[in-house]
């Protein structure tokens, strides 16, 4: 066979295996992991919170790196910030954390994404507080600008937050396709 009869082969070899993979969903795991599933099963189960969601959130935040920081300080798995990590601290009476510690960020990331689900009820509206803050969705929700019926957004001013909104909704969809829709976050 000639060079260019293997290369024919060859190609079409890999464009089978590779929908291959894609059928049996081995890439969508690539894309979407589960990584630190004892942490997020424990804290997801604590904090009356949905698996997928917890992972959405992480995989926005920080692609699953444990040593990353935002540029507004923001740090770990979920991109805690030093107010929120110190009132943790505070409400779950911990000592000293170590903040890039995988079970003591997601910990700590799951209480604060209860205490919104608590205080909103809504996940776009928790997703919205988690990165823009509860004191702007709380001011938006009042502003008929940007809320319609005091109790969701239409319009999110932060463009920012908004993108981060669509990138979790993406997120969650796609876990919630993949491995199967579970718990109680809707």
């Amino acid at each position: 066979m000639n060079k260019k009869k293997i290369l024919i082969l060859l190609s079409i070899f890999l464009i089978l295996f590779t929908a291959f993979l894609i059928e049996i969903g081995v890439i969508h795991k690539l894309i979407y992991p589960r990584k630190y599933s004892e942490h997020v099963i424990k804290y997801a189960k604590e904090f009356n919170l949905e698996e997928n969601l917890v992972y959405s959130v992480i995989k926005a935040e920080s692609k699953f790196r444990e040593d990353a920081v935002s540029y507004k300080g923001a740090k770990g798995l979920m991109q805690i910030s030093d107010i929120t990590r110190d009132w943790a601290i505070k409400e779950l009476g911990l000592e000293d954390i170590d903040i890039f510690n995988p079970e003591m960020n997601i910990k700590i990331g799951c209480w604060y994404l209860n205490k919104l689900f608590k205080e909103f009820g809504n996940l776009d509206l928790v997703i919205a507080a988690y990165n823009g803050g509860s004191g702007n969705v709380n001011k938006w929700l009042k502003n008929n600008e940007f809320s319609k019926d005091g109790k969701k957004l239409h319009l999110i001013p932060f463009k920012e937050t908004s993108n981060y909104v669509e990138k979790v909704r993406k997120n969650y969809e796609s876990y919630n396709k993949i491995y199967g829709k579970e718990g109680i976050n809707k």
